[in-house]
């Protein structure tokens, strides 16, 4: 290439001096891509774990406070006499836990503008991953306290413990490894959902790799996406597995 160039009139300053300015131009450009690439990513990143974080939050308590109720009024429960209030609160929950994911946030539209005034962008999507995650986090507490069996309940009631006393001091402390290793399980659903949240317009993650991967037929971004969210996922299990290990008395 240089022969032909040196062939046609150019001389050697003129060479050098193009060349030069190609590789300025083309480390211009790579810088002014990875800049771009950090700040979308780091963006999306943050959206997802604003989103994920207090959806979260709340699907945590609200899930614990109903699995809590499932249990205790149970028939391995304290209260089985409110067994029909227990049957409507399962009915409840499994009529939340069918409804599809892309469903529910098309349907948690008007409440998300109701709550927070909006029902795009990643506020407005703590709504629907909420309650989406209540149902599913509910059960999983449930599954959890059933474990422990009712002889641990009967002792404790037989020491002359209340049910906040028996919530506090027995419950609690010994389904702890189990319902860590729950929360675990919830935040990387949520992770999941999340990303097809993104879909609709809610940011984070998924929304980047809908609009600037899919959409412009951009592969690095899809890939740079898939990266980031593997990563979390293997940080809040092997997170979630350490704190359970330390819990488990076993």
């Amino acid at each position: 290439m240089y022969n032909l160039l040196v062939r046609v009139g150019l001389s050697s300053e003129s060479l050098n001096s193009w060349a030069y300015n190609v590789s300025r131009q083309s480390n211009r450009y790579f810088e002014n891509y990875v800049q771009h690439m950090r700040r979308i990513l780091t963006q999306g990143t943050i959206d997802t774990i604003y989103m994920v974080g207090f959806s979260a939050l709340f699907a945590i308590i609200l899930g614990t406070m109903i699995g809590l109720f499932l249990y205790l009024t149970s028939r391995e429960g304290t209260h089985p006499i409110l067994m029909a209030l227990n049957r409507t609160v399962g009915i409840t929950i499994n009529i939340g836990r069918s409804i599809p994911f892309v469903v529910l946030i098309i349907l948690a539209f008007p409440l998300s503008r109701h709550i927070v005034g909006t029902s795009i962008g990643r506020t407005a999507a703590i709504v629907p991953l909420t309650i989406a995650a209540v149902p599913f986090m509910s059960r999983v507490v449930e599954a959890t306290l059933l474990e422990l069996g009712n002889g641990i309940i009967e002792a404790a009631i037989s020491a002359g413990a209340t049910t906040g006393q028996i919530i506090r001091r027995v419950i609690l402390p010994e389904s702890a490894p189990g319902l860590i290793a729950g929360y675990t399980l919830l935040i990387i659903n949520l992770i999941t959902f999340s990303a097809m949240a993104g879909v609709v317009g809610s940011g984070g993650l998924g929304h980047l790799a809908n609009s600037y991967g899919l959409q412009r037929h951009r592969t690095d971004v899809l890939i740079y996406t898939v990266i980031i969210l593997v990563i979390i996922v293997q940080f809040v299990q092997a997170i979630g597995q350490f704190i359970s290990r330390k819990l488990d008395k076993r």
